[in-house]
């Protein structure tokens, strides 16, 4: 005799609807759209395509670049080297005043950065707090360098990593770096080949975007270290410069800032927002 299968039907759920994109909200975000990428198609249209392979060979243009390059690259080792290790102490360790240091860290990213010039002018300068030592003691002038490139742009970029950082370590699972101690690796070690495998992607993305960062530095970089070619005139220093007298000069390094900028954001794509 047949069996006679009496369960009840599988229940199916039905779809939820998608609410509606409301009309008070899509007017103001194609606004803001277009706000934010029509200068961006300006300076695209005014772009001397036909002439730029003679402008990008221009020596000044070079020059400017590729001392761009050398110091956001040595910048941003700098923030490595003094950031990393000042995430870590704000995410992994509990003491007095802690809001206040975190407070400090991301100061730079609201103030002026003509102010972080004055800064840096003030303290580093030949007559500033450290800057008269370091003359009289080392023969050290920072200032109207490349090395005070390099720090004005280490100054302003460095809140970048370390807020990147500092979210990749809260959001890491500390199981592991537990294990490890357990194991007997030492707090260095565990730091070195748990900690910091585990905040990679993180890291990375901070460093990138400290670099980018310290790559489009203009307020604190011609305060605190002037404006010489060869010497501390980088790309948006030699855009300023160009805007004074050859207008299709200054669109062309504009158009170099730009397309480094946007190759840097497609290569992160969307792991800086969705980091913890």
């Amino acid at each position: 005799m047949a069996r006679t299968d009496t369960s009840a039907p599988p229940r199916v759920r039905p779809a939820r609807a998608r609410p509606g994109i409301p009309v008070a909200l899509l007017l103001p975000a194609a606004l803001g759209l277009v706000f934010l990428t029509l200068p961006l198609v300006g300076l695209l249209a005014r772009t001397p395509w036909a002439d730029l392979p003679r402008r990008l060979a221009e020596p000044g243009v070079l020059t400017a670049l590729r001392l761009s390059l050398q110091t956001a690259t040595l910048a941003t080792l700098l923030c490595l080297l003094l950031g990393v290790p000042l995430a870590w102490l704000l995410a992994r360790v509990e003491f007095p005043g802690r809001r206040l240091v975190r407070a400090l860290v991301t100061v730079p990213l609201v103030l002026p950065p003509v102010v972080g010039g004055v800064a840096l002018l003030l303290v580093f300068g030949r007559r500033g707090l450290l800057g008269g030592w370091l003359d009289a003691t080392f023969g050290i002038t920072l200032p109207f360098t490349t090395a005070g490139v390099v720090l004005a742009e280490a100054f302003v970029a460095m809140p970048f990593l370390v807020i990147a950082v500092e979210g990749a370590l809260r959001g890491a699972d500390q199981r592991y770096e537990e294990a490890a101690a357990t194991l007997g690796a030492g707090r260095w070690t565990t730091f070195t080949h748990v900690t910091v495998p585990l905040v990679a992607p993180g890291l990375a993305a901070g460093a990138v975007l400290c670099w980018a960062r310290a790559l489009g530095e203009f307020g604190a970089t011609i305060t605190f270290a002037g404006n010489y070619p060869g010497r501390t005139q980088t790309m948006p220093l030699a855009v300023y410069l160009a805007l004074e007298t050859d207008l299709e000069a200054a669109v062309v390094l504009s158009l170099i800032l730009l397309t480094v900028s946007v190759a840097i954001l497609a290569a992160l794509r969307d792991r800086w927002i969705t980091s913890p």
